[in-house]
């Protein structure tokens, strides 16, 4: 799904620049499960490890520990799991090296538009590793998924607009927001164009949502509403409270950051 914003592939509508729909505007992506309760933020939204990696502690908080744990490292994979720690912690620390490593990947590729196919794929890599310690299960059921997300980077040519001279591609941030309780999502862009989509969005799993818009906005004034055609899928394929991954059913991917918990999209 795909017009020029968020994580969703859909068939853009002529004259959008935004990836969600068949239609000017922004694009929408996942959202959360209509009947599913949502998880209390303060329980749930902790504080995972920021985007950058502390090093490990000496083994036992003893002198020496590095050289203990460089000793051991040849032959950790065959210890027993009282010996190698817990996987839920071991994982917690790759995905934090994973997405500084995927950080420095997106950062010099103006969200995708400047990435040669070498690019795609080492991107695509580090996702896939990404993917693999994602450590919320269910994110359509977390209170993760709520608030306003900033797009980062995208294979959706729907919203990059590779054919365009670069001074008419939308050049300004891009956002998506979801409210999981409301099963709303919005997309926005903003500079040249501020042109934004709402959506319903209804849980086909705990991964995944349909996803139907229903009005865009040209300009962030004129309302137009999506014709029937505008919907698409999307799923959540790694979730934290800094960082989501999404892939639309159009095949394409989306990586977006965290900019605001507290944002509610427009009923």
């Amino acid at each position: 799904m795909a017009p020029a914003s968020l994580p969703l592939s859909v068939s853009c509508a002529p004259g959008s620049s935004r990836p969600l729909a068949a239609s000017p505007g922004p694009s929408v992506a996942a959202a959360a499960s209509s009947q599913l309760p949502t998880s209390s933020r303060s329980s749930e939204r902790r504080r995972v490890p920021g985007l950058a990696l502390a090093a490990a502690p000496g083994v036992g908080g003893r002198k020496g520990g590095g050289r203990w744990r460089a000793g051991i490292s040849s032959f950790s994979s065959f210890l027993p799991p009282f010996f190698t720690g817990n996987k839920g912690e071991k994982d917690a620390e790759k995905a934090v090296r994973l997405k500084e490593e995927l950080l420095d990947a997106i950062a010099p590729l103006d969200r995708g538009a400047e990435a040669t196919p070498e690019d795609k794929e080492r991107v695509e890599q580090i996702v896939q590793q990404l993917e693999a310690v994602n450590q919320v299960k269910e994110p359509l059921k977390s209170d993760l998924l709520n608030g306003k997300w900033e797009l980062l980077y995208t294979t959706s040519t729907s919203i990059l607009q590779p054919q365009r001279p670069k001074y008419l591609r939308p050049f300004g941030k891009i956002y998506q927001a979801i409210n999981a309780d409301t099963l709303r999502a919005q997309n926005m862009e903003t500079y040249p164009y501020f042109n934004q989509v709402t959506a319903n969005l209804v849980p086909l799993n705990p991964r995944r949502v349909a996803v139907k818009f229903d009005y865009f906005k040209i300009f962030s004034l004129i309302p137009i509403k999506a014709p029937g055609s505008g919907k698409g899928e999307l799923e959540v394929t790694y979730l934290d409270e800094e960082l989501r991954v999404s892939r639309g059913d159009k095949g394409n991917l989306f990586v977006l950051k965290m900019v605001d918990p507290t944002y509610r999209v427009p009923l």
